[in-house]
């Protein structure tokens, strides 16, 4: 494996991108048949899309010659070319400056924010930031986020070694059970190559883990919407952090707690252990 000249990696700072997207009915509909969202009804045109939902839209479509062998793009072109072999998706802040509405064009600005190098027990990890705006048409922001993705070594097989965390005991508690047909159809979804969500041998031989991996987005999307339903309230923002991976084979527990003018929110395995963190803030 190359070293890591953080220099040069630092030199795609500022590079950007932008897309635009139709906020189509059809694709939110599928989303909603996915999680089994409980106001599907309320899905059609001029309808708020539902929190973090804008992440099935502004997919990237490359060539299976442009993938990496674990299903994703390959690297450089808008991201650092990190020569660390494992990319997840670590967490992130998002802001909802207005409701998206269903059925109108987006506009999605993407620009690289920053890039930082630890060393920790677990080897190396580099930590790039991306902040994407979206906006409507007519210029107007509608959402502001801040998405930072983790690239790491090597692990030893099974997967994380760390000491697992378990949650506070929570007011409210929602259990939602994903099989291969809820991972594949998300993965279609957002257009998600990566093995680790479909491929099981790939998992166990080349990744360490122990099954199948459930997104790390649907979990935050998952708790956005429970946040949501727990208070009755629209969140204006929200934050969350991967802590370790959840594997397909039992029930994912949502855990929320009200605090005044926020939800804070756990997603744990079958197990008890916290597989995903976040706060969401009402404004």
């Amino acid at each position: 494996m190359a070293a890591i000249d953080l220099n040069h990696l630092r030199s795609w700072i500022g590079r950007s991108r932008s897309d635009e997207d139709l906020i189509s009915v059809r694709h939110a509909l599928l989303m909603a048949a996915t999680v089994d969202y409980s106001e599907a009804s309320r899905i059609r045109e001029g309808e708020r899309l539902p929190p973090l939902w804008h992440w099935i839209y502004f997919l990237e479509a490359l060539p299976s010659g442009e993938l990496g062998p674990d299903g994703h793009s390959a690297r450089g072109g808008f991201l650092p070319p990190v020569p660390l072999p494992h990319r997840m998706w670590a967490g992130g802040r998002v802001s909802f400056a207005m409701p998206v509405p269903i059925g109108v064009i987006v506009r999605k600005e993407s620009h690289v924010l920053k890039v930082d190098h630890k060393a920790g027990r677990s080897g190396e990890l580099v930590f790039v930031t991306v902040l994407h705006e979206l906006k409507t048409l007519q210029g107007g922001l509608v959402i502001r986020e801040e998405h930072d993705i983790v690239y790491r070594g090597d692990m030893p097989l099974g997967g994380r070694s760390d000491t697992p965390v378990s949650p506070p005991v929570a007011q409210f508690t929602k259990e939602f059970t994903p099989d291969t047909t809820t991972l594949f159809r998300y993965s279609a979804l957002t257009f998600n190559g990566h093995r680790i969500h479909y491929d099981a041998d790939y998992c166990r031989e080349k990744e360490g883990y122990e099954s199948l991996v459930i997104h790390g987005p649907l979990l935050a999307t998952l708790l956005a919407s429970y946040a949501e339903e727990v208070s009755e309230r629209q969140i204006s923002e929200f934050g969350y952090r991967a802590i370790s991976p959840a594997f397909l084979g039992g029930p994912v527990t949502l855990h929320a707690s009200m605090h005044d003018e926020r939800v804070v929110l756990f997603a744990t395995t079958e197990l008890g252990v916290v597989c995903m963190q976040a706060e969401a803030v009402f404004g």
